[in-house]
């Protein structure tokens, strides 16, 4: 029976969750490790000859941990299939000597057939046509140096495509960082815990089309390491959005008001607006400048727009919404300052966004605002945003964007998305990746999109956490979708409405 390697698993987990994991399988359930290590050279035996079928001629770089024993499993497996192998060994003289546990046993293994080896140096001529990357695996704290370094530089370097292990050499499997140097896979298949940094950061560019392989493990074994982070899929979209019931009308979906639209910046709100209506609300408003009223009627006419000059013209309008979206294209003036304290006042669900974010950080009223109100908010900052609101650096908010969501989480309180290459979402219990979505979406208004998504999903009941993670969820699916059509640049926000509506309602296979 064929195994769908490429259908991976929502769990995701760190390099030490993986290896207890591992240990679990091996003490309490009786698998011998070197009966893991097998199962996963035969995996990745199986996609090479699945994925590259023109290829005969192997390099295969190993270390001397377990990553470089799945190596030598590889190794065995093409020769006795009649490939060409070159099997490198990265390390000094003693390299055979320091062998231990299972890695060990598959070098034995592999020492029964008749075979050379070399080890490596720098520079050295790399003879496959394809090259399995089995140097480091997890196990990897500080930064790759050495021979290490000068190997993986090597391969970066070769024409030939490259298979990864497990994980792409030099990467930290907890943040997705490079770690000095790291080996850029065109495939890489994981094993027994979809570890979490692939997904993020740094190693979005390394990866390349990523794979899993449980190793046929019980579900038991699972069972025993619990975890909180979650990839989200399609399973979560249809259980949060299940079909519509047949007597539904405009009043069952909620009324969205979003604020924003500042003089000038009038296509941040409509774009939110827009959005919320394409994701399935069943009335939205729009609050905005006055000078922008004409041009919203006429981009949108299902959107009822109205011109605000202050907070008491805001004040009908908040009566009648059942959520509210703040921030796209607010600005920071006397305006924005009058929003946002008549929709704060207003105490209701609501989505900050951009500016609001700015405002709520800059005069303290996010300190000072009732946690419980808080927890009906969603706040959605970008990096830039984020490193403000906590006053840090960009670069140590992406260092570890896990980390950072979670003092975002606790900083802010309610849910927080932090956008950026994988996506993540903290309510304070669990947290939520999103590994869908792709560099076109780098362009201005893509965030307003995605906060008027996420409105429309709180005013059509889904909790804070549901409509934060689900509503990234579409909106990066729904790019990926018009990215597949058109291609990544030039990409607009706007591209996204009819693909948003397409996934919502699962039309988009």
């Amino acid at each position: 029976m064929s195994v769908n390697r490429a259908e991976l698993p929502a769990p995701l987990y760190t390099a030490e969750q993986t290896r207890v994991l591992d240990s679990t399988a091996i003490n309490k359930f009786d698998i011998p490790g070197i009966k893991l290590m097998q199962r996963a050279g035969h995996a990745v035996f199986a996609e090479i000859v699945e994925r590259f079928p023109k290829v005969r001629r192997l390099t295969i770089m190993c270390g001397g941990g377990n990553n470089g024993g799945d190596g030598f499993v590889v190794a065995l497996l093409a020769i006795q299939k009649g490939f060409d192998v070159q099997l490198v060994c990265v390390g000094d003289d003693a390299f055979i000597t320091s062998l231990h546990g299972e890695a060990k046993e598959a070098w034995e293994l592999l020492e029964e057939i008749n075979f050379d080896y070399e080890i490596y140096q720098a520079g050295m001529f790399f003879s496959g046509e394809l090259i399995v990357d089995a140097l480091l695996g997890t196990g990897l704290s500080g930064p790759v140096y050495g021979l290490f370094e000068q190997a993986i530089a090597q391969m970066n370097r070769s024409p030939s495509a490259v298979f990864s292990v497990d994980i792409p050499s030099g990467l930290c499997a907890d943040t997705g960082a490079v770690l000095g140097v790291a080996v850029k896979a065109d495939v890489t298949l994981s094993f027994i815990g979809m570890k979490r940094g692939l997904f993020t950061f740094e190693a979005v560019e390394y990866c390349g089309e990523l794979l899993f392989d449980d190793l046929k493990l019980p579900e038991d074994v699972y069972d025993c390491v619990p975890v909180n982070l979650f990839r989200t899929t399609d399973r979560d979209l249809k259980e949060c959005l299940p079909a519509r019931d047949k007597r539904a009308h405009k009043g069952c979906f909620g009324h969205v008001l979003v604020i924003g639209g500042n003089l000038g910046m009038g296509g941040a709100a409509l774009l939110a607006a827009e959005a919320a209506i394409r994701s399935g609300a069943g009335l939205v408003s729009l609050a905005t400048h006055p000078e922008h009223v004409t041009a919203s009627l006429s981009r949108c006419p299902e959107v009822m727009v109205k011109g605000v000059r202050g907070g008491a013209d805001l004040n009908p309008l908040l009566d009648k919404a059942d959520v509210i979206v703040l921030g796209p294209g607010l600005g920071q003036n006397a305006w924005s300052d009058q929003m946002l304290y008549a929709a704060v006042a207003a105490k209701k669900p609501m989505v900050l966004d951009a500016d609001a974010l700015n405002l709520m950080a800059s005069n303290d009223r996010l300190r000072k605002t009732d946690q419980a109100q808080k927890g009906h908010w969603i706040f959605t900052p970008h990096p830039g945003e984020a490193a403000r609101m906590l006053g840090e650096t960009v670069a140590l908010i992406e260092r570890d964007r896990f980390a950072s969501v979670e003092r975002l989480q606790r900083h802010c309180g309610g849910t927080v998305i932090l956008k950026g290459a994988g996506s993540l979402v903290s309510a304070g219990e669990a947290c939520y990746l999103c590994s869908e979505g792709n560099p076109g979406m780098a362009v201005g208004g893509m965030g307003d999109v995605l906060s008027g998504i996420c409105g429309a999903l709180l005013s059509q009941g889904l909790s804070p956490e549901s409509a934060a993670r689900v509503g990234v969820y579409i909106h990066a699916k729904a790019a990926d979708m018009r990215a597949g059509i058109q291609g990544e640049a030039g990409l607009l926000a706007s591209d996204l409405f009819l693909a948003i509506s397409a996934v919502i309602n699962g039309k988009y296979e």
